[in-house]
């Protein structure tokens, strides 16, 4: 396989599990950043979507708007982040009521996406790719649906219960990571 092959078929694929999440801070509004470190100590949910106002990442983040007291259920946050404008999240967020930030990865442009491996090129735009971080930082699972395909909540949900699930409560021991990674590996 040839380096460039090689490349193109890890840029297709987001970071695994068992990974350090890429560190960040982007804009939230005008004026306000928003970065991971801010939820250092809590799990976190990083959606990231091709578009606002598209009827498949609509209908996506508004289920998950839907979902959130069910996620902090598992002290889990949800942030979406795409290469749209801050201007344009606020209008998004603001008409479609969403109660989560949406960061805008604007410039440079899919900056944070690259760094996921979560930025289609070729497009110009965000994969629909989905993260779960623990509270340390530490990528457990990860999912790229097809732009087409509104990838449900579901597998976020399962990575959740996994990692509460790590800890078991008769010996306070933590579960193997490889249990986590399995989630992955079936494309859930």
């Amino acid at each position: 396989m040839t380096a460039k092959a090689k490349s193109a078929e890890e840029e297709s694929r987001p970071l695994p599990a068992g990974r350090a999440a890429p560190r960040f801070a982007l804009r939230s509004t005008p004026d306000q950043q928003v970065s991971l470190q801010e939820f250092e100590g809590r799990n976190v949910i990083v959606a990231f979507y091709p578009a606002d106002w598209s009827p498949i990442c609509s209908d996506q983040l508004s289920l998950y708007n839907e979902l959130l007291d069910e996620f902090r259920r598992y002290s889990a946050d949800l942030i979406g982040i795409s290469v749209d404008g801050i201007w344009c999240h606020l209008a998004y967020s603001q008409q479609r009521k969403l109660r989560f930030p949406l960061l805008s990865d604007f410039e440079p442009k899919g900056g944070v996406a690259h760094a996921y491996r979560a930025y289609r090129s070729k497009d110009g735009v965000c994969e629909r790719a989905l993260f779960v971080i623990d509270a340390k930082g530490v990528i457990r699972w990860s999912y790229v649906a097809p732009l087409g395909v509104n990838p449900g909540a579901n597998g976020i949900l399962s990575a959740l219960e996994s990692l509460k699930m790590r800890k078991t409560p008769a010996k306070g021991r933590l579960a193997p990571t490889s249990q986590l990674a399995t989630a992955h590996s079936a494309g859930r």
